[in-house]
């Protein structure tokens, strides 16, 4: 299968004479931030982005679905919303809240783990969906595009940042800071804690790129391996390059199938983990 595709994507490229590139394309530029509107207050820059706006409207639909599937009145005989509404309630619930939360905390920590989970997921499932939000048009028509803004490492690291704070607010919270602290000191030899309490504290400290890079890179990959081989048809202008978009399809069903839901359950699952492992660090 590997041969057949590789021997037709050669006969695309060599066959017909004219396909050869013709025009520049680099995938890269998709990611670029560009003020839209501006915003400065002194050194901040709070000015709207691709991101910004995807990231609001993927704040406004997971109210939405948040509504329409949690607050419902269920009947005798449950239907799809229903349905829906428990199965992401459930894997917030038992998959995620009470495999990495104590019992003493769920009830105050479950709301925000589950937010994370439809959260990310919302916001990394429309960014494969087309939409005229490229900030480009042609001939006065807005151009439509996929973006994804989760691939930006400052959102990413944003969302880490919350759950970095709230775990060491926690910790010190249910054990006082002399004992939360100094539960990042292993039991070892006196000669020996010089060199791995440094390394015990790196290690809070790189639960944030665990966080972070793990969701920036995977949706960050996913785009531009989907742009450039949908890059390749406009490069050679040939609608030769056509199966091309097998393996496109097939990568594109694959990001949006199993990618963007495993990586929101891993970023609200490792949140839930840091949160009880701070509350109760003996464990």
């Amino acid at each position: 299968m590997r041969r057949a595709l590789a021997l037709l994507t050669l006969l695309a490229l060599t066959v017909p004479a004219n396909a050869f590139a013709r025009g520049d394309f680099d995938p890269t530029e998709e990611f670029e931030q560009h003020e839209w509107v501006p915003i400065h207050l002194g050194p901040l820059n709070l000015s709207i982005t691709k991101a910004v706006v995807y990231l609001l409207i993927g704040t406004a639909l997971t109210i939405l679905i948040g509504i329409a599937l949690m607050r419902v009145r269920f009947s005798s005989a449950p239907g799809r919303r229903e349905t829906t509404g428990e199965l992401i309630y459930d894997v917030a619930q038992t998959q995620i809240a009470e495999q990495g939360l104590p019992s003493k905390a769920i009830g105050r920590w479950f709301p925000y783990v589950a937010t994370l989970l439809l959260f990310i997921f919302v916001v990394n499932l429309i960014g494969f969906i087309p939409l005229p939000l490229t900030g480009e048009s042609w001939h006065g028509v807005p151009t439509w595009g996929i973006y994804a803004a989760t691939s930006s490492l400052s959102v990413t690291l944003a969302l880490a940042l919350l759950t970095f704070f709230f775990t060491h607010i926690e910790g010190v919270r249910w054990n006082g800071p002399v004992r939360y602290f100094k539960s990042w000191i292993p039991e070892a030899p006196k000669p020996l804690l010089g060199l791995i309490v440094p390394l015990e504290i790196l290690g809070q400290f790189m639960r944030l790129i665990s966080l972070s890079v793990r969701l920036f890179a995977n949706m960050l990959a996913g785009h531009i391996l989907i742009l450039t081989f949908l890059g390749l048809i406009f490069i050679f202008e040939s609608l030769a390059l056509l199966p091309v978009l097998i393996p496109a399809t097939l990568f594109y069903l694959f990001e949006v199938v199993i990618v963007v839901g495993i990586q929101a359950f891993i970023f609200a699952a490792l949140s839930a983990i840091y949160i009880g492992s701070a509350i109760e660090p003996e464990h």
